[in-house]
C-alpha cells in the first residue's frame, strides 16, 4: 500500500474529521509556513550581509557595487517572505470561527 492510499483509507474512516477540523489544519500549516518563511527571509539576508561584507573587504573598491547588488537582493529575498506570510495570513483568515 503506498503512502497516498494509507492516508486516504485514513481519511475516509475518519468521517467528519477532516471536515470538522480542517480549519485547525490549515491554521496549524499557515503558522508553519509563516514561521518558514521568516526563518528562510533571515538565513537569507543574513547571508546576503556577510557575503557582501566580506566581498567588500576584499575588494574595496568594488564596495559601492556591491553594496547596492546586496541590497537589491535583499528586498527580492524580503519580498518574497512578505509574500509568504501573506499567503498564510489569507489561510487563516479563511477559516473563522
Amino acid at each position: 500500500m503506498t503512502l497516498i492510499g494509507f492516508f486516504q483509507t485514513a481519511a475516509t474512516a475518519a468521517g467528519d474529521y477532516n471536515t470538522a477540523y480542517a480549519g485547525a489544519w490549515a491554521m496549524l500549516g499557515a503558522a508553519i509556513g509563516a514561521g518558514l518563511a521568516v526563518i528562510g527571509a533571515g538565513l537569507g539576508i543574513g547571508r546576503i550581509g556577510g557575503q557582501a561584507t566580506e566581498a567588500m573587504a576584499r575588494q574595496p573598491g568594488a564596495a559601492g557595487d556591491i553594496r547596492g547588488t546586496a541590497i537589491v537582493l535583499s528586498a527580492f529575498v524580503e519580498g518574497a517572505a512578505l509574500f509568504a506570510i501573506v499567503i498564510a495570513l489569507l489561510i487563516s483568515l479563511k477559516f473563522t470561527y
